[in-house]
């Protein structure tokens, strides 16, 4: 064996070590918040986050009022996607699965839809019952779920149904609870039989079996000790991740725990007042947060996919 045979071994396992080293250097810490937009892109009301199949970030109220601002794929910068009806202001954003956007419009009292393919929003469903919807959760099927707090202290919850004409009809859904808090952060569980609501006032999150347009079997999952609660979604493990502004934390939480036990863990974030968060990337597995503080979008990964990306485009998880 010559001289630079025998070293042959010694160098390839030098280059492995080279090549597992910078792939662990570019992987990000898991949990780990960074800032993905400039500071100031959005006004105070920044809120909706949601990702379309296509991996495109949609926020409300980018640089003015009733305005949705869009971040593509890579990019670290919004641009101007959409502009709402006069007088319309939105909050929550979800996609269903034929790439309809929905958009509650606390302002005027609608859900919004903006078709696939376009930009111009038109009214999906109306109510003057409305107080003021605040977020929005999607099933496989279509059906839009609603909060409508009446803040500070009383909320209810809404479903929405497509009809033959392409408009959505809506219901109070109801509760043996005698009374909701401020119904705010809103999702289903992985496997669309569990609504779990967030409640601002109470700091409370509780889940309810669905039976139609009853909410049924209702159980407080959690109660916080300390600050009010905003976003809220799921991830395919049914974990909870819940937005908690003044905190400046993201709490994820487990479904089948007592109201009294720990979170699992608890993001600290770049910004002071996160107002909601949603999943996506390529795996499903970014979470991206909105920050009144600063007024910016901030991210962190997590080790399982949301329920969110995985249920418009099943490829990514």
């Amino acid at each position: 064996m010559t001289e630079r045979s025998a070293w042959m071994p010694v160098v390839a396992w030098l280059l492995g070590c080279c090549l597992v080293c910078a792939r662990v250097a570019a992987e990000p810490v898991l949990f780990e918040s960074h800032r993905l937009t400039p500071p100031g892109e959005y006004t105070s009301g920044i809120e909706g986050p949601a990702v379309d199949a296509d991996g495109a970030l949609y926020v409300v109220n980018f640089q003015r009022q009733g305005t949705i601002g869009r971040v593509k794929p890579g990019a670290a910068s919004s641009e101007l996607f959409a502009t709402l009806p006069q007088g319309s202001i939105g909050n929550g954003i979800r996609f269903d699965r034929e790439g309809r956007m929905f958009i509650a419009d606390y302002k005027k009292h609608n859900i919004l839809v903006i078709e696939p393919g376009t930009s111009v929003p038109q009214v999906y469903f109306h109510s003057d019952q409305f107080h003021q919807p605040n977020d929005l959760a999607v099933a496989r099927d279509g059906t839009l779920f609603a909060s409508d707090p009446a803040f500070p202290h009383s909320g209810r919850i809404w479903r929405i149904v497509r009809q033959p004409d392409g408009k959505g009809r809506g219901e109070i859904m109801l509760s043996k609870r005698p009374t909701m808090g401020a119904t705010n952060g809103i999702d289903l569980s992985p496997d669309d039989t569990t609504l779990y609501v967030s409640e601002s006032d109470t700091r409370e999150v509780w889940a309810y079996h669905l039976d139609g347009a009853n909410l049924t079997s209702a159980r407080l999952v959690k109660k916080f000790d300390a600050f009010e609660l905003d976003g809220l979604r799921i991830d395919l493990g049914g974990r909870i991740f819940v937005a908690q502004p003044l905190g400046g934390t993201i709490a994820i939480i487990a479904p089948d725990r007592t109201p009294d036990a720990a979170p699992i863990a608890e993001v600290k974030l770049q910004g002071k007042v996160p107002t909601n968060l949603t999943f996506g990337g390529p795996d499903g597995k970014s979470v991206f947060v909105t920050q009144r503080d600063g007024r910016f979008i901030e991210m962190f990964r997590t080790d399982k996919p949301g329920r969110e990306p995985c249920l418009q485009a099943s490829n990514r998880c």
